[in-house]
Formats: structure tokens, C-alpha cells, sequence
């Protein structure tokens, strides 16, 4: 807004100089008619109830903090991106949407670094639309004043399908006009919360297995002993998480004699703590033969979906692989694979799986210390 009507001011400044002969009084006044259609604005209502003027058609942004570019492409809105944060110049498997549009994303400007704001060059991009996620420093009023470029909050999440996921989409879909894309992908996941409610949530307890994940990442890489309470592809399929049983919220380190007393029927490893896990194993082999999954191979595979937050795609892949292993007579017509590569082409456009179990990481059964 401000660059458009400072960019008219500059060029009618100039044909004055030069004659209005020169420039083509035409020219001037097709300028000043598509300025004016530029500068239309409107004011949305963000994430944190703040109102916020926006020009009508949005054709630039940078995005700030973790969730914002991974929605952002969710929406199918990455051509919009002209910064993004130093983690994403480098293409990381771990986070699906980074690399499917790493060619995108390699060369752009660096705006940001997980939570630091570069204001210099955000200006330098000059982007029409900040979009920031609450996750992280969200200091929206304060980016928009210095920069003069209106800030738009979304909730982000780091769950699955909570509401912050939906109110995300949502507000993206207002800003970029993307409102049907908004909606597809909240009727998406509603039909898939419908989907594993109706296989799973009148399974009695006592018909259930209980469960264990360990080498859960957050805030790095954790071995055995990192597990996660209100773990979101069992809590979606109400399996017996026994890290409900603590008092903890989220992920954190259990006691491994913990592990030991509860015996778990069933176990997950995520990829991402395997080489702690198989280090740990080399040193206490005799700990982990005394675990009946261990026994009775009933461990198996959970593709990591934690890095800068929760991937939606892979959390979702996992839940109907986790419901496969641990309910397989209601998942019988479910191939976790083909799934998985549904999940991925509706969010992504893409059957990422395949890139996934090229590079090693797949739905399998796991014999620790392999």
C-alpha cells in the first residue's frame, strides 16, 4: 500500500519533470487506475482477535515462527512466499512440506531464525502480508510497527486436529482467498476424525493392548526413555497409552524401570530416537529382553512427525499405521501405505511416502539393536 502510492508519487514526479508528452498521459492514467486497485484493502480478524488492514489482493508474504510455512503450503500457497526462516535452507526429510518445495524456499531471503525476527530484511523483501504463528515470540504489534507491513496471527498448532488447526486454515484461506482450500482440508480431517472414531472409540479397555512410544523427539533427539503422554496418533484411536498414567504433560524422559514395571503389550519406536536406542541396547541388552514386546516382536516403527513443531501429514500416516498394528481386525481394509501417500497428495500434492521409505523411513516391525 504504502510502496504502491510512494511508487505513483515517484513516477508522476518524474513526467512532470520530463513532459507529460514523454511519459503519455495514457500510460499515467492506467498507472494510477491499477494503483488504485492495489490499494483496495480490507481488515480481517487474526488469530489473537487483532484487527488487522490488508491489501485486497495479497501477492507477496513472509512468514514467521514454526506451523506458518508448513500450513502455508498446505493451503497451496507457497508461490506467495518471498522469505522464509535460516531452517529452511536446508531441505530436511523431516519436514515434508520443506522438502517437497525446497526448490522454492532454497533462495529466498532469510527473514528469521526459529523465533528471531530479521526486521531489515523483512523490509528488504517487502512482502504485503506478514503471516506469524503463535507458536513461538510472537511479538505481532510490534514487527508491524517497525516494518509498516500489516501482521497477520494464526494459532499454528502442534497437535493433529485440534481447533488451532482449523482456525489456522481458516484465517489463511481469508487472507490468501483461498477459502474453498480452507474448507476442503477441515472437511478432510473431520471425515478422517470421523473414520478412526468409528473403528476405534467403542473398543472396550479391557479389549485393548496397552502401549508404549519411546524415543520421541522434542527439543532434540531422546532415546528409549523419551516417550509422550497425550501422544496424538494414539489419542485419536483411544489406544492405552501408559504415559497417561503420569502426571507429565506432552513429551518428556520417563524412568526406564518405569518402562520395566508397566511391561507394555505393544511398542512403538520413533525413527528419530533409533541410533540411541540401538547405542543403548549394545550397553543394557539384557534390559530390553526383559520387555514382552520385545519378546514377542510386538515393536514397531513411528515415522517421526515432531521437527519445528508436528507435522499434520505424518502425524495422520502414523495414526492409521498405529491403528493397524494395535487394532488390525478394524483397520483390515486400510493398507497404511497407500494411506499414507492419500494423506500426503491431499496435503502436499505429493505421495511422499515412497520419498520416505526411499531414504529408510518406513511402517515396519523393529528389532531393537538391529
Amino acid at each position: 500500500m504504502k510502496k504502491r502510492t510512494r511508487f505513483l508519487a515517484l513516477m508522476l514526479a518524474t513526467c512532470m519533470t520530463v513532459g507529460m508528452a514523454a511519459c503519455g498521459s495514457s500510460e499515467v492514467k492506467e498507472e494510477t487506475q491499477n494503483t488504485e486497485e492495489k490499494d483496495e484493502t480490507r481488515t480481517i480478524v487474526d488469530g489473537m482477535d487483532r484487527e488487522v488492514e490488508i491489501p485486497e489482493e495479497v501477492d507477496s508474504i513472509v512468514c514467521l515462527n514454526v506451523t506458518s510455512l508448513r500450513y502455508t503450503c498446505y493451503m497451496q500457497a507457497q508461490d506467495l512466499v518471498v522469505g522464509v526462516e535460516d531452517y529452511e535452507q536446508k531441505q530436511s526429510i523431516s519436514r515434508p512440506y520443506n522438502y517437497v518445495n525446497f526448490d522454492k524456499f532454497k533462495d529466498l531471503p532469510v527473514v528469521g531464525n526459529n523465533g528471531e525476527h530479521y526486521i531489515e530484511e523483512i523490509i528488504t523483501a517487502d512482502p504485503d502480508v506478514i503471516m506469524m504463528s503463535a507458536i513461538g515470540n510472537c511479538d505481532a504489534d510490534d514487527v508491524q510497527e517497525k516494518t509498516g507491513i500489516p501482521v497477520v496471527v494464526v494459532p499454528g498448532s502442534d497437535q493433529m486436529m485440534d481447533e488451532n488447526v482449523y482456525k489456522t486454515f481458516q484465517i489463511m484461506g481469508e487472507v490468501y482467498h483461498k477459502e474453498d482450500r480452507a474448507e476442503e482440508l477441515i472437511s478432510y480431517l473431520e471425515n478422517i476424525k470421523k473414520d478412526l472414531d468409528s473403528r476405534t472409540k467403542n473398543i472396550p479397555d479391557e479389549e485393548k493392548e496397552t502401549v508404549y512410544v519411546g524415543g520421541v523427539s522434542f527439543k532434540g533427539q531422546h532415546g528409549f526413555e523419551g516417550t509422550e503422554a497425550n501422544y496424538a496418533p494414539f489419542s485419536a484411536i483411544y489406544a492405552k497409552n501408559l504415559a497417561n498414567e503420569t502426571d507429565q504433560t506432552g513429551a518428556f524422559n520417563v524412568d526406564l524401570e518405569q518402562v520395566l514395571a508397566w511391561n507394555p503389550d505393544v511398542i512403538f519406536i520413533d525413527f528419530n530416537g533409533m541410533e540411541l536406542i540401538k547405542q543403548h541396547y549394545a550397553e543394557n541388552p539384557d534390559y530390553y529382553k526383559q520387555l514382552k514386546a520385545v519378546q514377542e516382536g510386538k515393536v514397531y516403527s513411528q515415522i517421526s512427525f515432531r521437527s519445528s513443531a508436528s507435522n499434520l501429514d505424518t502425524a495422520l500416516t502414523d495414526t492409521y499405521y498405529a491403528g493397524s498394528v494395535l487394532y488390525p481386525e478394524k483397520f483390515a481394509d486400510i493398507d497404511p501405505e497407500e494411506k499414507a501417500n492419500e494423506i500426503f497428495e491431499k496435503l502436499l500434492g505429493q505421495k511422499f511416502y515412497d520419498v520416505l521409505k526411499e531414504n529408510g523411513y518406513e511402517f515396519r516391525q523393529v528389532q531393537i539393536g538391529e
